[in-house]
């Protein structure tokens, strides 16, 4: 297993062909002076110590320098063993509601992008918790287990879209049971379910929210995104408006923010309602609230003890650059008995 620390030094190796395309150059034009001014015979007569052969072994020896120092700044690193770690951390499923009433442009960018970096700011503060992702329209999808990989989950996150679920609506009933699926064990106590939604959910207005909240024992916390006052729903084309989604009736739908029922779900599961305008203080209240939490352990499989690798390749960086240095353009007279550059 290996790590790439600084991945940005890579693009160093691209002055390679630049000094590659820089010497071809260069010799095409010694090339046309010579022809121009003086003949190869001549040249050969006049300088008997040039060697023909050495400046590309200069060049090799550049662009190998520069190959493995490029390598080197990047710092490869390589994990010696593998370790069970113990973890004590909270279990926070994020389900994110993908209807077609998020793309209401209320909130900038849009409602669901609004959603996707609340939800990437609040990994980007958690330490040892474990992150699950679903989806959520008019059915719920699974996107992403529960996992300590945050890369990992921001990868699958930047992946909603609108389009994922072809049946539309908005069924925060169906996330909350297949969030219950999601976690090791129910009798845990630190099983969270972070709903982004804009809470309009018709279906669920006329049930009983405690019972059914009550009864799946995971705290809720719940995000609303959007306004009262509402907007429009666009519809894009190469990510411009052509016109806006429109009812039976043909009059403009304007989707609104419902932070009722959001409210409903959060109190009834003891957890909290926010609204989602303020990304610093949604993320700072969620990770408070979280630290609060009892901590589950857990275990883990890792790579540890990653070992810098870095100085090997930049040592060797250095020799090929101190050869190009002490090589020269010049015949070596004590080795041409062994015809070592084959001249």
């Amino acid at each position: 297993m290996y790590q790439l620390e600084e991945t940005l030094y890579f693009y160093l190796i691209l002055v390679i062909p630049i000094i590659l395309f820089g010497f071809l150059v260069l010799k095409r034009w010694k090339s046309i002076i010579q022809k121009k001014y003086i003949s190869k015979e001549l040249l050969e007569t006049l300088s008997p110590d040039i060697s023909s052969f050495k400046p590309k072994v200069k060049l090799l020896f550049l662009i190998l320098s520069f190959l493995f120092i490029s390598i080197g700044l990047v710092n490869p690193k390589i994990g010696t063993q593998l370790k069970t770690v113990k973890r004590e951390g909270v279990d926070i499923v994020f389900a994110i509601d993908v209807s077609k009433s998020m793309l209401a442009e209320d909130v900038a960018p849009n409602r669901l992008e609004k959603a996707k970096r609340l939800v990437s700011q609040i990994i980007n503060q958690l330490s040892s918790d474990r992150v699950g992702v679903i989806a959520y329209a008019a059915t719920a999808l699974p996107i992403l287990p529960i996992t300590n990989d945050y890369s990992t989950a921001k990868m699958f996150l930047q992946s909603l879209n609108t389009e994922m679920l072809s049946s539309q609506g908005t069924a925060i009933l169906e996330s909350i049971k297949l969030a219950k699926d999601y976690y090791d064990d129910e009798n845990q106590t630190n099983r969270v379910l972070c709903i982004l939604s804009d809470g309009e959910d018709h279906e669920l207005e006329n049930q009983n929210i405690s019972e059914i909240v009550e009864a799946t024992g995971i705290t809720i916390f719940t995000i609303g995104i959007g306004t009262v006052k509402g907007a429009p729903i666009p519809i894009k084309l190469n990510n411009i408006v052509q016109s806006y989604k429109k009812d039976s009736e043909g009059e403009v739908v304007i989707t609104k923010l419902v932070p009722k029922l959001l409210e409903g779900l959060a109190s009834s599961s003891s957890g909290i309602y926010i609204e989602g305008k303020n990304t610093e203080e949604v993320v700072e209240i969620i990770i408070e609230k979280l630290k609060e939490m009892d901590k589950q352990e857990f275990e883990s499989k890792q790579f540890v003890a990653y070992k810098d690798q870095f100085q090997w390749f930049i040592a060797i960086g250095l020799f090929f650059l101190c050869l190009e240095l002490f090589v020269f353009d010049k015949k070596t007279f004590w080795v041409k008995k062994l015809n070592l550059f084959n001249e």
